[in-house]
């Protein structure tokens, strides 16, 4: 058996990040941008009033001094005249400042009788102008890569940039395998659950950026195997789930291999998750999840996500955190135990408590759990107050 970090990084070395395309900025939400970008303009382009008020010279802001309003500038709707000694302007937010003033005054610090103000005696210090330029200038760069959030698509689009260069979506074919499994709304037989593990991973990989798409149920044959295959043409990355142990039903490993898999390993010193097979299947990067849902979860977690990273042009690494141990906890053996845990506020850290049970059957731990909890191999007991690493989930 091979370490964690040692199948991950053979996984990330069976796939070189996928090219880039342009797209629109209003389906760029989500996608990485690959390149920096430069902005085309200046924001604000002048210098704009940051409240409603009056533009004045700031040589008359003094209590008391009486301004005549010689005009009006609004946000789109520039006033063009020049501020004099004596003279103001009514302004409103985001309006361009006019020519002569340089300070604008609140209009609740005035009294106005027509075209008259009077500057009351509770005057603020502040200028209240946004200078021009003083959230980006022309040329300024948008670092990459970086997953676009939206307050990026809105610094986006303030810089004049219609469209994005992103890294092209992984299409990620996932395929669940057994003669056990039916679909949700359908009635097993007494043999038979619920396919479970194919929607989470699905939900993971839409999380993570690219395209699902769940394929129908492969029974334990080696024609629906095969057929199954046949359906990945064109994908990235090829999930199984199910059936890529050694037993006597577990042909996908097998049929895989008879379709041209390059497989590079099948066993993993961890828990849950320990038959998890890797490899090349034509152009695609294939991973065997285990079957047990919490074994799928978990590997897809440690494995599937970061290798999506490493397609989409980002960093491809566990997001490993610390917490404090809210109870005590035995000596680990011989693989990395990824422990279901919940997290609670801390003075500092969080605390982290593990569940209960760690069986990898029950999906009703791991709904309720928000964390998974690392025992690394060999791990000696701790008790409750130690710092440890958890994996958010």
């Amino acid at each position: 058996m091979i370490t964690v970090q040692e199948a991950l990084d053979l996984i990330l070395a069976m796939a070189a990040p996928l090219g880039a395309e342009s797209v629109p900025l209003r389906k760029a939400a989500g996608r990485v941008m690959v390149q920096p970008v430069q902005a085309r303009l200046t924001q604000p382009p002048f210098a704009a009033s940051a409240m409603d008020g009056y533009a004045i010279r700031d040589t008359d802001h003094r209590t008391g001094n009486r301004l005549r309003v010689i005009g009006e500038a609004g946000a789109g709707h520039a006033f063009t005249g020049h501020v004099g000694a004596a003279e103001a302007a009514r302004i409103f937010t985001g309006a361009p400042v006019p020519k002569g003033a340089d300070r604008v005054v609140l209009q609740e610090d005035v009294a106005r009788e027509g075209d008259w103000i009077t500057l009351s005696d509770r005057l603020e210090q502040s200028n209240h102008i946004r200078p021009l330029g003083q959230d980006f200038k022309a040329g300024d760069q948008l670092s990459a890569p970086r997953r676009l959030r939206p307050a990026d698509l809105a610094l986006l689009a303030a810089m004049n940039l219609p469209e994005v260069p992103v890294a092209r979506r992984p299409v990620v074919a996932i395929l669940a395998t057994g003669d056990e499994l039916v679909m949700p709304g359908e009635v097993p037989r007494a043999d038979q659950i619920i396919a479970s593990n194919n929607f989470a991973i699905a939900a993971m990989v839409e999380g993570a950026g690219a395209e699902a798409r769940m394929l129908p149920i492969a029974r334990d044959s080696d024609a629906s195997l095969r057929h199954a295959f046949s359906l990945t043409e064109g994908t990235d990355v090829i999930v199984t789930i199910g059936g890529a142990s050694v037993g006597d039903h577990d042909r996908v490993g097998r049929v895989a291999q008879d379709l041209g898999l390059t497989q590079n390993f099948w066993k993993v010193a961890m828990r849950p998750g320990k038959p998890l097979m890797a490899g090349r299947l034509g152009d695609a990067v294939m991973l065997g999840l285990p079957g047990n849902p919490v074994s799928a979860i978990v590997t897809a977690q440690l494995f599937l996500i970061p290798l999506l990273a490493h397609l989409q042009g980002l960093p491809a690494r566990h997001d490993l955190r610390q917490a404090s141990l809210a109870v005590p906890v035995e000596a680990n053996g011989p693989r990395a135990h990824y422990m279901r845990a919940r997290l609670s506020g801390g003075a500092g850290l969080p605390i982290i408590a593990p569940m209960t049970s760690q069986d990898s059957a029950l999906l009703t731990i791991l709904s309720e759990a928000d964390a998974l909890l690392l025992r690394p191999i060999g791990s000696p007991a701790l008790p409750a107050g130690t710092l440890v690493d958890y994996l958010p989930i």
